[in-house]
């Protein structure tokens, strides 16, 4: 199946750059040259006839690799079948899907879906490449709209609601009607993977359209998305003089992770850099307060105020928690979202959607009467039901993960909503029955940082869904220039990695997980 005749590398260029969907991928350079120019029965694909949608193109590709521009890695695939469709759920729409075939011989059998990040107008196709390099038949979507600002929602309200939920559900509906055209099956089982804004989608799909996946793996989730971005705005204004010029500047994160870390690490009895629990964690920044002249290793009692503000997350004005705030030990990457930006991160729901002034000011903002404006405006943005019952009664599974040093999105948050799944769904016994939560003590957001933070949740789920094994743990892995220097099992919530007592502290094997 997608058989081809080899031509120049360029003309594969050429085909692609004339080609619809082009535009919202990332570039696919096989490596050797291209694609038949004779009908396959991957071409034949563009005569799939779907409600809402159209086939824009379908083309088979030779053996390759395929990503994302510096700074994404390159993925080497095997010869693939590229389905691109446009979908038009509303006259407003225009949700750009791709969905990418393995040769019959090569299908595992399953469909898994890709996700997004940020506001993200494009397709992953680093994703995509490397859920086909495992046998998958894959699908992403741009969400709609190209560009990862805003400004695509101003005046288009069906295009944020594209972004919001329904782009992810009409890219499954289409990739499975697609899978099946050209198989001859459906999909055997349907997965769904993704982090930050993707894990965000991953909850959203299970609790507005349980019947979309079998299984579902959600990482670091921005599910609390209105209230993630008052979080965002909150911090900004914390650190930040009216000018914009930061308060508490990034220089100083270094230092206030240190010290955040020596204050809590021995907390789980291990010297280990690594805070295990950061509610666990008394930090008081004030420890850090300049006793000479200042310098980069101390703070000013300004600084130390605005960083308990962080710590302390946002509150309306009559103290009511909005947002809880970042955990102490993830102060390292607070640069990105809060002590950088010239502005707020994500003012465009403010400015552009909400308020339509573009010259809004944040320090506007009235935490009382301006909330209730922003969660009336936009009650579908975020994903926090906390009722999973369709999904479990057709016997979804779904992995939740997060890291306990994530600087985007709160751990508080997602452990504050896994504790209220599980009281909505009878307890927690009941939850971890289809619903199971790894914190990762040390990740930062979707990886990185000192703790072990890779691992494959995925692979813990397929075992979970099609050999009914539910984790317990998986194991993590830490490396450093590419070597692994710590290992240690993530724990399925609420126990945690507990240390045997004797035995490297870098080795999973002398670690259990013990519930507490």
């Amino acid at each position: 199946m997608w058989k081809c005749r080899h031509l120049l590398r360029v003309l594969v260029l050429t085909v692609l750059a004339a080609t619809p969907a082009y535009a919202q991928t990332s570039n696919i350079l096989p490596h050797a040259a291209a694609a038949a120019t004779s009908t396959t029965g991957c071409e034949q694909l563009a005569s799939v006839t779907l409600q809402n949608a159209v086939v824009t193109l379908a083309h088979a590709y030779p053996a390759g690799e395929v990503g994302s521009p510096p700074p994404g890695r390159r993925v080497s695939v095997p010869a693939f079948c590229r389905v691109a469709v446009t979908a038009k759920p509303t006259p407003d729409s225009d949700i750009k899907i791709e969905v990418w075939l393995p040769e019959t011989k090569a299908w595992n059998g399953k469909l898994l879906g890709v996700d997004n990040g940020g506001f993200s107008g494009a397709i992953n196709a680093t994703a995509l490449g490397a859920a086909l390099a495992k046998g998958y038949a894959a699908v992403g979507t741009d969400t709609g709209h190209t560009g990862d600002q805003m400004d695509f929602g101003v005046g288009h309200p069906e295009k944020i609601v594209d972004w919001a939920y329904r782009s992810v559900h009409e890219m499954t509906r289409i990739a499975k009607t697609i899978v099946e055209n050209a198989n001859g099956r459906p999909p055997s089982k349907s997965y769904f993977s993704g982090c930050s804004t993707g894990g965000h989608q991953a909850l959203s799909e299970a609790q507005r359209y349980p019947a979309d996946y079998d299984g579902i793996v959600a990482g670091d989730p921005g599910n609390n998305r209105i209230n993630l971005i008052y979080g965002f705005l909150w911090s900004w204004l914390a650190t930040h003089d009216t000018d914009g010029t930061p308060t508490l500047p990034s220089s100083k994160l270094p230092a206030l992770a240190k010290a955040a870390v020596a204050a809590c690490d021995r907390n789980d009895g291990l010297e280990d850099g690594i805070i295990s629990d950061p509610r666990r964690c008394a930090f008081d920044p004030a420890v850090l307060t300049c006793r000479g002249a200042e310098t980069d290793a101390c703070l000013t009692p300004r600084q130390v105020e605005a960083a308990k503000k962080v710590y302390a997350g946002a509150k309306t004005r009559s103290g009511q928690q909005l947002y809880p705030g970042w955990a102490p030990g993830s102060e390292a990457g607070w640069g990105t979202y809060i002590t950088n930006p010239k502005e707020p991160v994500r003012i465009g729901l403010f400015r552009s959607w909400v308020f339509q002034n573009s010259s809004w000011d944040p320090r506007s903002f009235d935490w009382d009467k301006d909330v209730a404006t922003v969660n009336a405006a936009y009650p579908y943005l975020s994903a926090m039901s906390t009722d999973y019952a369709a999904f479990k009664a057709r016997g979804g599974k779904l992995i939740m993960y997060t890291g306990l040093a994530d600087p985007v999105t709160s751990p508080f948050d997602t452990i504050a909503y896994y504790e209220s799944v599980a009281k909505a769904m009878g307890g927690l016994d009941a939850t971890r029955s289809f619903y199971r939560f790894f914190p990762a003590p040390g990740m930062g957001h979707c990886g990185g940082g000192t703790g072990p933070n890779t691992f494959d949740a995925l692979a813990a789920l397929e075992a979970w869904t099609e050999k009914d094994t539910p984790p317990d743990s998986m194991p993590a892995t830490h490396a450093t220039n590419g070597v692994v220097d710590r290992s240690r099992p993530l724990c399925a919530y609420p126990a945690v990695a507990t240390y045997r007592g004797s035995g490297s502290v870098d080795d999973a094997a002398n670690f259990s997980c013990v519930a507490r």
